[in-house]
């Protein structure tokens, strides 16, 4: 656990697990998006007062902050911070705490930071206060514009991104002859046997949907299935190699394959065993994930909470975050910052991708329970899981 771009990312581990936790029988209220969109919104004027911040906790994944930033949290705002890294899968750490969840009782937890799918299901369970945005005027100011909304969260009432990773294509130009630039080169028989596609639905049925030209952000299930569909015709066909989780890493740098569907962050780790490696955004647009801050019911220092949403959208701070991560940060305006004393960092598209970009990277689609089960089966037919 010494770099925080692998770890990270091989914590996130099953990207998806992601949403997971909808899979676990009884564990909370089934319903459909528009339900939850219901539910949740409007809401009333939500007015949190400022208190003294006290002694607070923040459930983060680990290696995923530099400490000093804690530190300079505590000396501006008096308190002390509990940083706990207790956040090693989301359906793990939802385990942990849904029956506190599900019975309206703390979880001991002040900010909690949850991947989109999972994210979306305590929003739809109403896990999650709702935010004082007068608590958190950088979010306002300062969030990257493709990010101000979300399906399962359009307002931005209950989220507040922490950071972002893509899911692209990484593959060695020196074995497929060519550059690659389409989420269908997947597809491309040439490369048949030499090809790794992603076990988890989320990002390997929402990639091909971009091929077919759909927004899987707003897809329905049956679209969905007709992309899974798509992906067993070509496994029929030997096409992959085999359905991976993070572990495609190996083969690509090895060479036993030549193109994968694969995360941002691995790659960036990757190039520095294989220069030859290469991690395009597909012209069709990419998939990506954002990690949200939210604050738990019956949080007890709400304020606390607030205060240090809006301390790391300071560009600044924001800017150290980065340079620590090298995730896809939310803040607007950081680039400049790093590059004055990180240039590598500042210029690599994978970490700090250009605004043509950004418009074509898409969030998750926000499923219910019952889509997202039958979405898992239908993959799981297909990966032989």
């Amino acid at each position: 656990m010494t770099d925080p771009r692998t770890t990270r990312r091989v914590f996130l581990g099953r990207a998806g697990s992601l949403a997971l936790a909808s899979s676990l029988a009884g564990c909370g209220i089934e319903g459909t998006l528009e339900r939850a969109q219901k539910a949740a919104t409007p809401i009333p004027t939500i007015h949190h007062p400022k208190v003294p911040i006290g002694d607070w906790t923040f459930s983060n994944w680990p290696l995923y902050i530099d400490k000093k930033v804690l530190k300079t949290f505590d000396q501006r705002y008096g308190g002390h911070v509990k940083y706990v890294e207790d956040i090693n899968d989301n359906d793990e750490f939802y385990g942990k705490v849904r029956q506190q969840l599900q019975a309206n009782q703390s979880i001991g937890r002040d900010i909690v930071v949850l991947t989109d799918p999972m994210a979306a299901k305590w929003v739809r369970n109403h896990y999650v206060q709702a935010l004082d945005r007068n608590n958190i005027p950088n979010v306002t100011a300062n969030l990257v514009d493709n990010l101000r909304t979300i399906p399962y969260d359009k307002k931005r009432q209950f989220t507040v991104p922490w950071q972002s990773g893509a899911v692209g294509l990484g593959y060695n130009p020196k074995k497929t002859g060519r550059e690659l630039n389409s989420i269908n080169d997947l597809f491309d028989p040439a490369f048949k046997g030499r090809v790794t596609m992603l076990s988890e639905p989320y990002d390997s049925a929402s990639s091909t949907l971009l091929g077919m030209g759909i927004d899987p952000t707003t897809a329905k299930i049956d679209q969905i299935l007709k992309a899974i569909d798509k992906i067993q015709q070509y496994a029929d066909a030997n096409q992959f190699r085999r359905f991976t989780g993070n572990d495609y890493s190996t083969d690509l740098t090895k060479g036993n394959i030549w193109v994968a569907l694969a995360y941002s962050g691995d790659i960036v780790q990757l190039q520095s065993d294989n220069p030859d490696l290469k991690f395009v955004y597909p012209d069709e647009g990419a998939m990506f994930f954002t990690d949200n801050m939210m604050i738990p019911n019956k949080a007890e220092h709400v304020f606390a909470a607030e205060t240090m949403m809006n301390f790391v959208y300071e560009p600044e701070i924001a800017a150290k975050l980065a340079i620590y991560v090298n995730y896809l940060s939310p803040v607007k305006g950081i680039k400049e910052i790093v590059e004055k004393t990180d240039p590598d960092i500042a210029n690599n598209p994978l970490i700090f991708p250009p605004d043509e970009i950004r418009a074509k990277l898409h969030p998750y689609p926000a499923l219910s329970d019952t889509d997202e089960r039958t979405m898992k089966e239908a993959m799981a037919k297909v990966t032989g899981a």
